[in-house]
């Protein structure tokens, strides 16, 4: 089974904890003199063949295994030996680049040799030219360790593969047969014996830690245990539980909160009681290698059991139905709860047992018999608990009550899991049993897996949705300083949460299906980055510390350039004499450069090497040759409209058909707003490519209100002429000069056809005074009593 906990206190007591003979970077001497040459070599030789010796070590060690869970141990002590590894070389590339940059000041060796130099200069350089050496050679021996290591870990993987493959084909006897018993019932000799010596080096441990003088000690550490054990646990419950609610804000957030720190509180003391009992015990003797090898184990199993005790009480929430995250009917939760804490216990007590037959190397039938009554306890206590569960959620549908949320899901893993438990019976009568026991610990570890990274979904998407919350101090913040709209912030955070939980999502299905049976932290990690293209990552430099740099410049970029953009438009811009139009490309353009050199600061801030970047620019040169040049082309005639500006916002414009003003240019797209107020969306190529009306290009257009008349053949053209002229010379919109002209255009069997036309000050006006014009001429025209000509009747 997988212990990720323990592999998660064992990595931060590797990083922040001194290993044995090991010197940090903060212990260096510095230069205080220039005379003096560097600071002494943090890795000694004996250092080296200290690590070395322990390699050698794990290797006799990994070779003599015979079975699949012995290997855990050297797994885990191989991790500690290449963070040691890595510790010691980051100690050294400081030095080494100390030792680069004083030769560099010192410069190379004079090639005259008749020039004077300096003695002190020269044995200065000499000195540290052999110190420069010395490291280089010690990299290159950790270099060579980590990358020996680094194979044996991977062979490491390839034996647990086949010894995982050979035990769940192993045929053995079925638990039916009365000599699957018998190795239990009656032992042979050689078991008992070794039993015998579990027992008595045992003993001997306790005896060490009771002797005389050390019995009140010892029974104060083990009362003090105890106590954090069981009201240590409830005390820091409670706290944490009264923290969030008097803390964290009334809502989903607090709800998840309160179950994670339920778990939290369980943990953590558990695990500060397993570490007292641990130093009780060893604090006089230390542990023998068959002690040393049971207490890891137990170890584990002990955080197992927690983990699933804490979690199921966090998620099933039986006391508080209202603080409950999962969607569960309250029947199917009362349902539920009793079976965590039972299968918690067997597994506490019979993994225990078996532990202690491994570290005694007992004979494989009594390891066998043991695995089997383990995996058909579990097996029964799941299929029990499968069949209450459908039992009680069918009465539920029944019943109308609200069903848990997921149908679909929560059906599928009960359909899995049932499928699971009758194969694991299956596998136990008819002999299988390390195939039953490896089913039943999945089961097990897909239950710690699916929860923990359930809650942790949950936490992340309900901490995004308060963080950039309109109604937060947070979301008020963010929106009073980055000036964002209430509907982006939802966006933020509908962005954030989903990206959040994808990623955890996607952790959850490679820890459930890669990581294997025992799989440690580092080794799950190494798995994760291996699957996510951890080596394209580390190709781009792609570090936590890159990413938060790259965040805050994101951030300060994307803050920066709003401000700015707000001052151009609001402060500086208008105070110059541009025109409307002109400000407003400028901001535009200001804000897409803006924009661009953000994204490519933020990329240089994120490590991003753009040599490592070919492949990613030879895919997009074949993307645009096929499927984006439109795109691009809109893009590039965009540029050309904000810079060469043939066209600006405000101009009044007419293209295939459309005519309209200008509202705004966009990089791929310019909006066109038509007379009745909508909006036509023309790429910005066509503005470029093809023929443009631009009405008010210059800003001396002038409008022209031309209208055509047709007059009956008996009229007094002079008279009509003059009223026509007066007409427009007397409207206030027409312009004096040039003065309206009344043409003869047109002699026909159907009448006389007049045109009269004036200029006005705007295209824009045009419509409105044609319309008054016309108004004017008609009620002229019928005090004169002069008619319009009558179209001629059809045929």
């Amino acid at each position: 089974m997988r212990h990720a906990l323990k592999a998660m206190i064992f990595v931060a007591f590797t990083l922040f904890g001194a290993g044995p003979g090991m010197l940090s970077a903060a212990d260096q001497p510095e230069i205080s003199t220039p005379r003096a040459v560097a600071a002494p070599l943090t890795v000694s030789p004996s250092d080296l063949q200290t690590l070395q010796l322990r390699l050698d070590s794990l290797k006799q060690q990994i070779s003599l295994v015979d079975n699949f869970n012995q290997l855990e141990g050297p797994q885990d002590l191989v991790q500690m030996f290449l963070l040691d590894v890595d510790r010691l070389t980051a100690s050294l590339l400081p030095l080494q680049t100390q030792l680069r940059a004083q030769l560099g000041v010192l410069g190379p060796v004079p090639l005259d040799d008749t020039a004077a130099e300096q003695s002190d200069i020269a044995a200065q350089r000499k000195a540290l030219t052999e110190q420069k050496n010395k490291v280089d050679a010690t990299l290159k021996t950790l270099a060579a360790l980590k990358t020996s290591a680094t194979d044996l870990i991977t062979q490491i993987a390839g034996i647990r593969r086949n010894l995982l493959e050979s035990e769940l084909s192993l045929s053995t006897r079925s638990i039916l047969n009365p000599d699957f018993w018998s190795p239990v019932m009656a032992p042979s000799m050689d078991d008992r014996l070794r039993v015998r010596m579990f027992f008595d080096q045992a003993t001997q441990v306790a005896g060490a830690a009771w002797q005389p003088g050390q019995r009140l000690y010892t029974s104060a550490l083990l009362l003090l245990a105890l106590v954090i054990w069981t009201l240590g646990r409830r005390l820091a419950e409670r706290g944490l539980t009264w923290l969030c609610i008097h803390r964290m804000p009334e809502g989903r957030l607090r709800r998840s909160s309160l179950a994670l720190a339920s778990v939290l509180a369980t943990v953590l003391t558990v695990g500060v009681a397993l570490q007292l009992l641990f130093y009780t015990f060893t604090r006089q003797t230390p542990l023998t290698p068959m002690l040393n090898t049971f207490s890891q184990e137990f170890e584990k199993v002990a955080y197992t059991c927690v983990l699933i005790t804490s979690l199921s009480r966090a998620l099933l929430s039986t006391q508080h139905p209202s603080w409950r995250l999962p969607a569960l009917a309250d029947p199917v939760a009362l349902s539920l709860k009793p079976y965590p804490r039972t299968l918690a216990a067997v597994l506490l007590v019979g993994v225990t047992m078996n532990q202690i037959i491994n570290a005694a190397g007992m004979s494989s039938g009594v390891v066998i018999a043991g695995r089997g009554i383990v995996a058909m306890v579990v097996s029964f206590i799941l299929l029990d608990l499968l069949l209450r569960t459908g039992k009680v959620r069918r009465a539920v549908v029944v019943a109308g009550e609200a069903p848990e949320a997921g149908r679909t899901f929560a059906g599928l893993l009960y359909t899995i899991a049932s499928l699971a438990m009758v194969i694991s019976l299956l596998a136990l009568l008819t002999g299988y049993v390390s195939l039953a026991r490896f089913i039943t610990y999945e089961l097990v570890w897909g239950f710690l897996v699916l929860c923990g990274f359930y809650l942790l979904m949950q936490c992340f998407k309900d901490a995004c949705e308060y963080l950039f919350s309109i109604k937060s101090p947070s979301g008020k913040a963010l929106k009073q300083l980055l000036g964002i709209e209430d509907r982006r912030l939802e966006q933020i955070s509908t962005i954030l949460s989903g990206v959040g939980r994808a990623g955890l999502l996607l952790m959850a299905i490679i820890t459930l299906f890669v990581g294997g049976v025992g799989t440690t932290l580092g080794q799950l990690l190494s798995n994760v980055f291996s699957i996510l293209g951890g080596a394209g990552l580390r190709k781009l430099n792609i570090i936590p510390g890159h990413l938060l740099n790259a965040t805050l410049a994101l951030l300060v970029g994307i803050y920066l350039i709003r401000t700015l953009g707000r001052w151009l438009d609001k402060e500086l811009l208008p105070k110059t004499e541009m025109d409307p139009g002109m400000r407003a490309s400028l901001t535009t353009l200001f804000a897409n450069i803006g924009y661009a050199l953000v994204i490519l600061m933020t990329l240089s801030s994120l490590g991003v090497q753009w040599t490592n970047l070919a492949w990613i620019v030879s895919a997009l040169s074949v993307g645009i040759g096929f499927g984006l040049q439109e795109i691009v082309k809109n893009f590039v005639s965009g540029l050309i409209l904000l810079t060469e500006r043939p066209v600006k916002v405000g101009d009044l414009i007419s293209i295939s058909g459309v005519e309209g003003d200008i509202r705004r240019i966009n990089v791929r797209a310019t909006e066109i707003q038509l007379s009745d107020r909508s909006i036509v969306i023309v790429p910005n190529s066509q503005l470029i490519s093809q023929n443009l009306r631009n009405v008010t290009l210059g800003g001396s257009a002038q409008g022209v209100a031309t209208l055509e008349l047709t007059f009956p053949l008996d009229i007094d053209p002079e008279q009509v002429k003059d009223l026509l002229y007066d007409t427009y010379c007397e409207h206030e919109t027409i312009l004096d000069k040039p003065a309206p002209v009344v043409r003869f255009s047109k002699l026909t069997p159907e009448g006389i056809t007049l045109t009269i036309t004036g200029y006005v000050g705007s295209p824009r006006i045009v419509s409105i005074t044609k319309s008054d014009l016309l108004f004017e001429i008609l009620k002229r025209l019928g005090a004169a009593g002069i008619e319009l000509a009558k179209p001629a009747p059809t045929a």
